[in-house]
């Protein structure tokens, strides 16, 4: 039986490389990969990071065409978590907080979890910080006494308030207003309280994933039947040859 596989990039970096063992990981999921993935046989399949612009996105029907020929399909921390939710109903697999808040509604926006990363030859290194790591950050911040309230509801509105693609701390400080002695003290600290929640979660569904972990989860696959429409039929004769 072939390996389990994972597609990720920027939420994995920094992890350690025995997580990794036993399972095939790929870049970042486009679409089409996880159809791709299904006709190669694979029958345990996990989602963390997937393109967002510059390539098309994973289809929810490739999920449910995995869904339906008997794989399973773990999603967690950044596409994988906002897949998850939208297919949990017909059977994906959701792991971590992030897919949690999204599943719950108390997430909403598809950019909380964007960043820009480098290419694959530096190991798609994350470039800016997504608003999820933001908020965690500064919550643990505030909490741990580094920095007052008003501080932190500062930072988080600049925070907020900026392009995934322009977020980073230097920039974050630079639009609260903060003194510069304030901005350096913060820098200087920021290994103490940085969290990332997308790590965190990716972590979790290697270790599902290494483990051959079941979770129970909502099992729809006896009241849906997936649609092979025009658009479905198209992406099969171009991934499946078929």
């Amino acid at each position: 039986m072939l390996k389990p596989v994972v597609f990720a990039g920027p939420s994995v970096h920094g992890l350690a490389g025995d997580l990794f063992d036993d399972l095939d990981v790929f870049p970042p999921a486009a679409r089409g990969d996880i159809l791709r993935a299904v006709g190669q046989g694979r029958r345990v399949i996990g989602l963390i990071d997937g393109y967002f612009n510059s390539t098309p996105s994973v289809w929810h029907k490739e999920i449910l065409f995995a869904l339906q020929e008997g794989c399973r399909v773990y999603g967690a921390a950044s596409m994988g978590a906002l897949r998850a939710a939208e297919c949990f109903p017909f059977g994906m697999v959701g792991v971590g907080a992030i897919f949690a808040d999204y599943q719950a509604g108390r997430r909403q926006s598809d950019a909380d979890v964007a960043v820009s990363h480098a290419p694959a030859e530096l190991g798609y290194c994350p470039l800016t910080l997504a608003l999820v790591d933001a908020e965690a950050t500064l919550s643990t911040a505030l909490k741990g006494g580094f920095i007052a309230e008003s501080a932190h509801d500062a930072l988080l509105k600049a925070a907020t308030g900026l392009h995934f693609s322009t977020r980073t701390w230097v920039r974050v400080l630079s639009e609260t207003g903060l003194s510069e002695a304030e901005s350096a003290h913060f820098l200087k600290c920021l290994p103490e309280f940085e969290q990332s929640l997308k790590r965190q979660d990716a972590q979790k569904l290697l270790t599902n994933l290494k483990e051959n972990i079941e979770i129970e989860t909502h099992d729809g696959q006896d009241s849906w039947k997936i649609q092979n429409t025009l658009f479905l039929k198209s992406l099969e004769k171009e991934v499946l040859g078929r």
